[in-house]
């Protein structure tokens, strides 16, 4: 049922027996696809015929030697969720060429958060290699909203190959870059001027093709009272069928298209039988109308013989695959079907919504279960039913699905559930909103508190999951990153430990998560043998739980703990034993490395670059780069970008490094490592080297920063690029300023990083000692 509801959004809808081919739009439509266009969008009000067109075209196009191949997808509002969106995206092309989408299927699989630009350049890449030309219809555009799809189809237009044609239908203009694809000529438009019926197609609609035989005066009024509106045409002749007094008819109504709508459904649901009319009322909540699921939504048994009948009678019922074991209600028809069941009945609405959703949670399909028990505004079901597709949405990275219903759930229901509370706070912490997820967290425990209290009943919301198992040792994870995040050492080490004291001899993630929280407090504060000590025991948990990704990730972490210590060559073997790891990885489409491969590269440079070798360390950014972004930890995309910066200066281009910086810091995402090196103390260490040393006093005025400040480990980067700037000033000055405090604050830096025997520290001290002494 599943494969079965998915392709239904990649079939376009079947010609119908009453339909008028429209020579005049098909040949436009060839002219945008086969003279090179990149684009046609097909804009206006509903029904006007977009969808029938595109699917007329189709038809055409079949027939025609050496034709483009045609992927479609039917979008509706679970779309606005840029994974889902992709996915299908992508299946519909894959469908179309096999050879079109596996690499971008994976990425979008296996990220966290989902790699959407980095699969949409592997799909671009994968078209980019075939042969002949592919034509992606998104059909129904105007059902988007969410910015995150709007940037991610703009990202398509911008790279969009040769090979590949996109063709939208919308009611409204998208915000897509139509402007600049109109000045290229790369833009083919139709509207509701080309899309309304001429008058010649208004006859040979009404009299060829249905069959009503009217006059031409008849004809004439209808096709102005309607201005060439096939959906009004199509009403109209509905409510023609037996009528004698067809010219009265025609001029008893008037008005703008909303108008004629109502007026024309209320025509053709009184010339409805009662069953047919109830059935047709029931149904309008439905997106998607099967059989079985009339049945369980009116209460009858004849769901499938009613779909059938409505089909054969063209009332506006659209086929959604080729067995036609599917359909929806035209978009029009159904909107206004759904306002009359409000109208009539508004207290029945919400009970259609519960049989719905009873029928597709039966089924397994839970998305649409939770769809439906929302409409219904049943909430507590919605959240249970969303717990038991959690593991799924976190798998297949949907989290704009799983935020969208969270924030749509009253508050206290959301708070009053254990495993919903901590998830949603830990979406709004990877959106960087830190001041609201505490107060999530804390409902979580409390709940969780008051769920211990109460034996153990088996009831839906008291089942013993995986989820809710673990969902103890996950709470306390999480206060750990935000503590993490906020700089908070000791909460960090206090929470982490919690996690580590309840996870079980086989909880291997929770106890290499809570580890690697432990060892990043320590690196915080300073401490690197307890950092290493306890980081490598976070590495070897998830070597267990055969977590790669994060095992590799972790890698880097170590790594960068060595450095700190001193211990370049160490830091050397473990990145190098980390990337044997990940070359030797069998586990991608066409060899693709794990994620963090390219971190570890970035990381060798930075060895490289320290050592003066900066072929080397070009040669390993360069490399890093070319795996692309599906190979790097979200949270290290920015330390490319620093890497490279350092290359750069050290190449003679002082403000091209700035310029990486620059880019490096929009990439940052605080809260993963701690900020020993920050970006904006990195920058203003090249304008000292530059003699640029007013803007480097600007980001120490910024900063607040003082020669007699207290010292530590989180502040010590950005003290030693303050000695480095009053030195700097002092031989600016010509000699004639004190150094005292200068070599005050070394000596300071110098004992903290002695206790710590943090050997990297102690090298710069010294050198700046000596500078200041010289």
């Amino acid at each position: 049922m599943s494969t079965l509801l998915l392709a239904t959004k990649l079939f376009a809808p079947a010609r119908r027996s009453e339909f008028l081919t429209r020579p005049r739009l098909i040949e436009q439509l060839d002219v945008a696809v086969l003279a090179g266009r990149r684009v046609t969008l097909i804009s206006a009000p509903a029904g006007f015929g977009k969808t029938t067109l595109v699917s007329d075209w189709i038809q055409h196009n079949v027939q025609r030697p050496s034709a483009p191949r045609v992927a479609w997808l039917s979008l509706d509002d679970g779309d606005n969720d840029p994974t889902r969106l992709l996915t299908h995206a992508v299946a519909a092309l894959h469908g179309a060429d096999p050879d079109i989408g596996l690499d971008a299927l994976d990425l979008l699989s296996s990220a966290s958060p989902p790699a959407v630009e980095a699969a949409l350049t592997a799909l671009i890449n994968d078209v980019s290699r075939t042969s002949g030309q592919t034509v992606l219809v998104l059909d129904d555009y105007h059902v988007i909203g969410a910015s995150l799809v709007h940037e991610a189809v703009t990202f398509l237009l911008d790279h969009l190959p040769p090979q590949l044609h996109l063709m939208l239908t919308c009611r409204a203009d998208p915000p897509l870059p139509l402007a600049r694809l109109r000045t290229r000529g790369e833009l083919v438009e139709l509207r509701a001027a080309h899309l309304r019926f001429t008058p010649d197609e208004t006859e040979e609609l009404l009299n060829r093709v249905i069959g009503l035989g009217l006059s031409e005066a008849d004809v004439d009024a209808l096709e102005t009272r309607t201005e060439g509106w096939v959906a009004g045409l199509q009403l109209a002749a509905l409510s023609m069928r037996d009528r004698s007094d067809v010219s009265a008819f025609i001029g008893a109504f008037t008005g703008t298209n909303r108008f004629v709508i109502d007026y024309l459904v209320d025509e053709v649901l009184q010339r409805q039988p009662d069953d047919v009319r109830d059935f047709l009322l029931r149904t309008a909540v439905l997106d998607r109308l099967t059989g079985p699921l009339c049945d369980a939504v009116t209460g009858r048994d004849d769901g499938s013989v009613m779909l059938e009948a409505l089909d054969r009678a063209n009332l506006f019922l659209v086929p959604l695959d080729e067995r036609r074991d599917w359909y929806r209600y035209h978009h029009l028809f159904g909107d206004v079907l759904a306002s009359r069941q409000l109208s009539a009945n508004p207290d029945q609405v919400p009970v259609l919504h519960r049989l719905a959703s009873g029928w597709y949670e039966e089924c397994g399909l839970t998305n649409d279960a939770i769809r439906h028990a929302l409409a219904a505004g049943d909430f507590d079901r919605a959240a249970h039913l969303i717990e038991l597709v959690l593991p799924t949405l976190r798998r297949s990275r949907q989290d704009a699905t799983l935020l969208g219903w969270l924030q749509v759930l009253p508050d206290d229901i959301v708070r009053g559930s254990p495993v919903l509370s901590v998830f949603y706070g830990w979406m709004l912490m990877a959106s960087g909103d830190l001041d609201a997820v505490e107060s999530h967290l804390d409902d979580a425990g409390r709940a969780l508190a008051a769920a211990a209290a109460v034996p153990n009943t088996g009831g839906a919301r008291g089942d013993e999951s995986e989820e809710r198992r673990t969902l103890p040792m996950t709470l306390a994870l999480f206060r750990a990153a935000l503590a993490q995040a906020r700089g908070d050492v000791a909460g960090t080490a206090q929470h982490a430990q919690l996690a580590l004291d309840m996870a079980g001899p086989s909880d291997h993630l929770a106890r290499g998560g809570a580890a690697g929280f432990l060892g990043l407090a320590a690196w915080a504060d300073g401490d690197i043998e307890r950092a290493l000590q306890t980081f490598t025991q976070a590495v070897e948990s998830l070597h267990a739980a055969g977590n790669l990704a994060d095992e590799l990730g972790s890698s880097v972490a170590l790594a960068d703990m060595c450095l700190a210590a001193g211990r370049p060559t160490r830091a050397r073997r473990l990145y190098e034993r980390a990337l044997h790891q990940a070359t030797s990885f069998e586990g991608g489409p066409g060899g693709e490395v794990p994620r963090s491969t390219a971190d570890l590269y970035v990381g060798l440079s930075e060895l490289d670059r320290e050592a003066g070798d900066l072929a080397a360390a070009t040669r390993h950014l360069e490399t890093a780069k070319a795996l692309g972004e599906r190979a790097a930890m979200t949270e290290n995309r920015h330390r490319w970008f620093t890497a490279m910066a350092e290359v750069t200066e050290a190449a003679g281009d002082p403000d091209g490094a700035v310029d990486l910086l620059d880019q490096a810091e929009r990439l940052y995402r605080r809260g993963f490592t701690p900020e020993v090196r920050p970006i904006a103390a990195m920058k203003a260490r090249i304008r000292i080297r530059q003699g640029r040393l007013a803007e480097a006093a600007e980001w120490a005025h910024a900063r607040d920063l003082s020669a007699t400040d207290d010292v530590s480990y989180l502040g010590e980067y950005d003290h030693l690029t303050l000695a480095r700037l009053l030195l700097a000033q002092h031989r600016a000055n010509g000699e004639t300023t004190d150094l005292g405090d200068v070599t005050g604050l070394l000596d300071r830096l110098h004992e903290d990083a002695t206790r710590s025997a943090r050997g990297g520290s102690i090298l710069e001290i010294r050198l700046l000692q000596a500078l200041a002494h010289q």
